[in-house]
């Protein structure tokens, strides 16, 4: 038996402020879009913005829908409209923020495993790393330097 250690490495800020200004424009613009989900059955609203290597910031919220599970994740909405319309763009980074409409969420929200996947595979397919920036309505910001940080053991073209 071999044992394998699995070490991911996270770098974590107090506040956006802490952030460097292009990372806080790009986690401000995530907080604004999360403001304008459509989440009127699980009241938990997520923003995501994606900062393409042009310069193009593409933004999605999660979209629900009574025929559960029809709805779509903001990380999901927002990377296959890039997928869709600036398929040759390579994607530097993602800045995700959630809140709830029940509660404080001040710690940080990363992504579901649905969207931890669909991410792979653009980083898969682009054979680069992004960037990810996560965090709930206020207070704490987690960075990640990949998709592939927060899923050491994850499935992609090379598996099949």
């Amino acid at each position: 038996m071999k044992k394998i250690e699995i070490v991911t490495t996270f770098l974590e800020y107090d506040s956006i402020a802490e952030l460097e200004q292009k990372d806080q424009e790009l986690m401000n613009r995530a907080v604004e879009v999360r403001k304008k989900a459509y989440a009127p059955y699980s009241k938990f609203r997520v923003g995501a913005a994606i900062l393409l290597e042009d310069g193009t910031i593409v933004v999605g919220s999660n979209q629900e829908n009574a025929a559960f599970p029809s709805g779509l994740c903001a990380e999901r909405t927002a990377i296959f409209y890039v997928g869709a319309n600036y398929p040759d763009q390579r994607i530097l980074k993602i800045a995700i923020s959630a809140s709830s409409d029940l509660k404080v969420t001040s710690t940080p929200i990363p992504p579901c495993g649905a969207c931890r996947q669909s991410i792979l595979e653009y980083e898969t397919k682009q054979d680069s790393a992004i960037e990810m920036f996560f965090m709930g309505a206020e207070g704490k910001v987690c960075y990640s330097p990949s998709l592939v940080n927060i899923l050491p053991f994850h499935f992609d073209k090379d598996s099949m």
